[in-house]
């Protein structure tokens, strides 16, 4: 009986997990470099990312990830596309939209790439200091 009180005390709840690894992508709150950037600093601290977005920002999700699988920083690990039903004010009825969700992980050379783009950038800082 002990056993299975511990089990039940050691689950997590659905409602109670908040993923640390997680970018609500909008395609007209923020440049579309913002996310790029925030996915990159994501991958190094938790290894993966994971993109969502509803309705139209579906484009700027897509464009994020292949900007980071182009550049060799990312390899994609799972693709989810769901509707969600949302409240309009100016209808009684909830209208649906379409969800996203990309799943990316870091590649095996993902240091060596973001070490690489650090070095660029001091030695760009360096020529123009001179």
């Amino acid at each position: 009986m002990e056993e299975i009180a511990e089990g039940v005390n050691n689950l997590n709840l659905a409602g109670d997990v908040i993923k640390k690894n997680r970018i609500q992508v909008s395609n007209t709150k923020k440049p579309l470099f913002f996310y790029v950037n925030l996915a990159k600093r994501y991958m190094q601290q938790h290894n993966e990312v994971e993109l969502s977005a509803l309705g139209m920002a579906i484009a700027t999700v897509v464009t994020v990830a292949e900007i980071l699988k182009n550049n060799g920083l990312a390899v994609e690990k799972k693709i989810t596309t769901s509707t969600v039903d949302m409240k309009d004010e100016t209808r009684a009825r909830p209208v649906q939209k379409a969800k996203i969700e990309i799943l990316l992980g870091k590649t095996a050379n993902f240091d060596e790439l973001m070490a690489a783009a650090a070095e660029e950038r001091e030695a760009g800082n360096v020529e123009e200091q001179v």
